[in-house]
């Protein structure tokens, strides 16, 4: 129903009588579907925080239903040709910094949808859309799917060795959510893997999470995402030349301040050099390190991040672990908040009224300076499990 009334809106905007002006068009298009943006948010972040296997059934199947929706917008002619009238005639129509900016984002939005490709050009671009939405959203879920697939059991004390209480209580926690009482896991959330590696002095340990870290979607079976990326590389790169691009870098980087491939690469290079000396410069530091600790063999990856902290430590005394507490998540929601209110004058008001969908979830209305209401705000802050989703 929500995409049937949009779709409703989009045609009365396209076949009113009045002659297209800011307000009559962009600003009603703009304000355009929003039940449907209402549930599409809503359904996104649960996918993305508190998701189930029904949840991603329902999020395959409505891909390429929305990939359609999207086209189905983007390239009526209609509503285009009223956006195509105001951009040709933007710099007559008095129209303020945002505003225009807003028209000339729009108008570039609509060109790079496919409306003014060939009729036969526009169907099988609206294919290109379907067949990638589905790809994506295959390749977030196979990724989702190794996360939660994989998992680094520790329970002898020397299987913990060198991890601060704030790791281990974290790792303590993802073992009961998954059901194992006794000992602790790492699992391949960032917020567990990343601070593992970094104070976890068992390097074979280090080893096994690390490269199951970088090898997710790189397993042969149904989530392999090998054959996935190959697909997409495929269809971008058609979807480009649909365009009348080389590729589908000259494409995406049309509207990016870069704008061409070789302003890319030139940016690239003058990082290249002075990164290369100050990567060999820490390369050194942390094979010295490694050697006065007794590691014989060459630092791996595995190893970076563990003698990163260890220097760290050493030349500046600044340990990571020492330091957390000083940061603590209240202290900081609340030095979020004020940054915002500074900036552009919004207040944040916390409803524990409001049911959520997890207890760690908290809401807050998002309040403009003269006390109306912006929208709401969820402060998720805490990884669960993979098969439950990441925090949104």
């Amino acid at each position: 129903m929500a995409l049937a009334e949009h779709l409703a809106e989009i045609e009365a905007i396209s076949t009113q009588t009045e002659v297209p002006d800011f307000f009559n068009t962009l600003v009603r298009f703009d304000q355009s579907g929003r039940s449907f943006q209402r549930i599409s948010q809503l359904f996104y972040n649960l996918t993305a925080s508190e998701t189930s296997a029904e949840l991603q059934t329902v999020e395959r199947q409505m891909a390429p239903r929305l990939a359609n929706h999207s086209s189905a917008i983007y390239m009526h002619a209609g509503l285009f040709k009223r956006i195509d009238q105001l951009y040709i005639q933007r710099k007559q129509l008095g129209l303020d910094t945002e505003q225009l900016r807003l028209l000339e984002r729009v108008h570039l939005d609509f060109i790079r949808a496919g409306v003014k490709l060939s009729a036969e050009k526009k169907i099988r671009y609206a294919q290109l859309t379907e067949e990638l939405a589905t790809l994506t959203t295959q390749f977030s879920q196979n990724l989702l799917a190794e996360e939660a697939r994989w998992h680094l059991l520790l329970q002898a004390e020397e299987e913990l060795a060198g991890l601060p209480n704030f790791v281990r209580d974290a790792a303590r926690t993802a073992a009961q959510e998954r059901g194992i009482a006794q000992g602790c896991i790492i699992t391949l959330s960032r917020s567990l893997i990343v601070p593992f590696l970094s104070f976890s002095s068992r390097r074979d340990l280090r080893e096994k999470a690390f490269v199951a870290w970088t090898q997710r979607g790189q397993t042969p079976g149904e989530h392999d995402n090998r054959p996935i990326i190959k697909k997409i590389l495929l269809l971008r790169n058609e979807q480009a030349k649909l365009h009348g691009y080389a590729c589908y870098a000259d494409y995406a980087l049309v509207d990016t301040m870069a704008g061409t491939q070789s302003a890319v690469k030139d940016l690239l290079l003058k990082v290249w050099e002075p990164a290369k000396v100050c990567a060999k410069q820490e390369y050194e530091a942390l094979s010295a390190q490694a050697v006065s600790c007794g590691q014989a063999a060459p630092i791996a990856p595995w190893d970076w991040r563990y003698y990163a902290e260890q220097v760290r430590q050493a030349r500046y005394a600044l340990d990571d672990a020492a330091i957390k507490p000083y940061f603590a998540l209240d202290r900081m929601i609340e030095a979020m908040f004020d940054c915002a209110h500074r900036l552009f004058g919004l207040r944040f008001v916390e409803q524990p009224h409001i049911k959520t969908y997890h207890p760690d979830v908290r809401v807050f209305e998002v309040q403009r300076a003269d006390g109306s209401l912006q929208g709401l705000f969820l402060s998720d802050n805490f990884a669960r499990s993979a098969s439950k989703g990441a925090p949104g």
